[in-house]
């Protein structure tokens, strides 16, 4: 049941909503909300310009929706895409390793990609890390050196050293059993099924783009990488 003041009007402590609010605080709430409602306005259209297909408005204002929807808002798909992505790319890696006793091996091939699978599966929020970086470096250097694995430019070295300082981030010395001396990277493709329907021609076989033996360097290693569990390495 509603309450009455004296006066007989409806009491204002019954009124929900921002109307219960003194005038300071409605007008901080309507320029709050106004504020939101902008900035939803403003990247529902960012990340429709970017998988749209191109357009006058993607042209002209092309750098703007790249600079708002890279790298944490970054689409993986295009508007109408008459041929979606057919193959999946893992980067893998193996290592030269120097055991305590001086003694050197070869680690088989670590799948990079399928441990970066395992931190995503049934995760609700799956670090942009473990989505993105492995497949946008691989990408990066890809697309930066030719057919023959040699740099184009400046670009091509610098995708050089994102891969190995990311590889090497990403190999546990503990685990692999002794220091890293040397990597080596490839991709492997594979091809997905295509559905009963399609009148494709069937997969093709796996490919694999196998790079060159890098020599591990102290610019390639985490920060503290070089320590032994005294610190003394480091010290010296």
């Amino acid at each position: 049941m509603d309450s009455y003041d004296d006066a007989g009007g409806r009491d204002a402590g019954s009124r929900g909503g921002i109307a219960a609010l003194s005038l300071p605080y409605q007008v901080v709430a309507a320029v709050t909300l106004a504020v939101v409602a902008v900035l939803a306005c403003w990247h529902i259209s960012m990340v429709f310009l970017h998988v749209a297909p191109a357009n006058t408005l993607t042209k002209q204002n092309g750098e703007a929706v790249d600079d708002w929807v890279y790298p944490e808002f970054e689409q993986n798909w295009k508007l109408f895409a008459p041929n979606p992505l057919q193959t999946n790319i893992a980067v893998q890696v193996r290592a030269v390793v120097a055991s305590a006793d001086g003694g050197r091996r070869t680690t088989g091939w670590i799948d990079l990609s399928a441990q970066d699978a395992e931190q995503i599966r049934g995760n609700p929020l799956p670090s942009h890390a473990f989505q993105n970086e492995l497949r946008r470096g691989w990408d990066f250097f890809v697309n930066s050196h030719n057919a023959d694995n040699v740099p184009n430019g400046m670009r091509g070295r610098l995708s050089e050293q994102y891969v190995r300082r990311m590889v090497m981030l990403r190999l546990d010395e503990d685990r692999v059993g002794g220091r890293v001396e040397r990597i080596q990277v490839r991709s492997e493709t594979r091809w997905v099924a295509r559905p009963p329907w399609s009148t494709e021609k069937g997969s093709r076989p796996t490919e694999y783009r196998t790079l060159p033996w890098w020599t591990v360097t102290a610019a390639d290693r985490p920060a503290g990488a070089g320590q032994d569990r005294t610190g003394t390495e480091a010290a010296r």
